[in-house]
């Protein structure tokens, strides 16, 4: 199978054990685990690797834990990108909307622009814009505003549990579900999956556990609806409708939309003693990727950095690694989230079934109805580990 995954053997005191990269057979039922006939997820018995290696990574190099906090820049970019949004439907006022001049324009800098504001979401979320947790529930509704669809005070608690709950069934809503790994495991059924993930994203979580609604929810969806109400009435429709086919194209079969698949989806198999549940052998589930595209995404592709020190900024990650390479250099990567799709949906041997599951651990984030809440608040107060946020 040739893979666009950079392979290697992960740092350990018993290298041979943690290596994943070695082609076995198709996976055979593990006894005992959480699954039956119909699961293929690949199920882990060890913690989540991030902790590990984040109170490895503080031990040896003290002063990443300089790095966390605010990065200033944030909210100027944001600025920027939502003013270029607004900017770029107002010209597209009298075109068609089924025209090739609103699609490209949509594709190549309504996708681009929106995905980077997925992904500011995603950095604010992280109280990485302001020092104040309300400052970051409100500017990032602000941010939402050219995606057309109330989405981010949904999205931090989501996200928060998916950093807590790393691969946790019944937590993590990163996860496809067993009914989407069935349904979609064919190239026809990939290929859907690319298409139309963004929605998959939108739509999963409900499946797996609602969130009540709280004060932040409500002002989310009221600050959409007056901003796109004064959307259509001052500029158009077709104003509304570029935002919004923005937002699909973003997570649709656009380069940077390559980036959801890349973080956690495993594109080679673990070996045998590695699904085996008496070894404990780590099986690697979270990927980076240092090309030219996180450039307009945050730095989300240092996905590895990123998930080991959440409180880290996208502008200090790539320090982050420079800082504690020793800790990174040998982790698997991916070179193109382009054939990151590509192979995804044309390899039979890399599906939705392919992501790293475990039964126990982590817990929910979220849910509570403060407008200043700081979700992870009552523990950090005791002591936090540096870096978790």
């Amino acid at each position: 199978m040739k893979s666009s995954v950079a392979t290697a053997t992960v740092p350990s005191k018993e290298p041979a054990k943690r290596s994943f990269t070695v082609k076995a057979e198709p996976q055979e039922k593990v006894q005992d685990a959480p699954q039956n006939e119909h699961d293929h997820f690949f199920w882990t018995y060890t913690e989540e690797p991030h902790r590990t290696r984040r109170q490895a990574i503080i031990k040896a190099h003290p002063e990443v834990t300089k790095l966390c906090g605010p990065e200033p820049l944030t909210k100027y970019l944001v600025a920027f990108v939502v003013a270029l949004q607004v900017t770029c439907a107002y010209l597209l006022r009298d075109k068609p909307f089924l025209s090739w001049p609103t699609f490209l324009t949509a594709y190549i800098i309504g996708a681009t622009a929106n995905q980077n504001l997925f992904l500011a979401i995603h950095e604010i979320s992280h109280n990485l814009a302001f020092r104040s947790p309300l400052a970051n529930r409100l500017f990032a509704v602000f941010a939402n505003l050219p995606i057309g669809i109330p989405y981010s005070a949904s999205f931090r608690p989501y996200h928060l549990t998916h950093h807590k709950s790393l691969g946790v069934n019944g937590l993590d809503t990163d996860l496809p579900t067993a009914f989407e790994a069935i349904f979609l495991d064919s190239v026809a059924g990939k290929a859907f999956f690319c298409t139309f993930q963004i929605l998959f994203y939108a739509l999963r979580p409900m499946f797996v556990y609602q969130l009540p609604l709280t004060k932040i929810h409500f002002f989310n969806i009221v600050a959409q609806l007056v901003f796109d109400y004064a959307l259509v009435q001052l500029v158009g429709g077709k104003a509304l409708g570029y935002m919004i086919l923005s937002s699909f194209l973003a997570g649709s079969l656009h380069p940077c939309a390559g980036h959801f698949i890349a973080e956690h989806y495993v594109f080679e198999k673990p070996n045998q003693e590695a699904l085996n549940k008496a070894n404990k052998i780590p099986i690697p589930e979270t990927y980076s990727y240092y090309g030219v595209l996180n450039f307009f995404t945050y730095n989300v592709g240092l996905h590895n950095e990123h998930h080991d020190f959440p409180a880290v900024p996208w502008t200090r990650l790539h320090k982050l690694n420079r800082i504690a390479h020793e800790f990174y250099d040998d982790l698997p990567t991916h070179k193109s989230w382009v054939n990151v799709i590509w192979q995804f949906i044309w390899d039979k041997d890399v599906s939705l079934w392919c992501r790293v599951k475990r039964e126990e651990g982590g817990r929910k984030v979220g849910g509570g109805g403060g407008w200043n809440e700081e979700e992870l608040g009552a523990n950090e107060k005791k002591g936090p580990i540096p870096g978790v946020r």
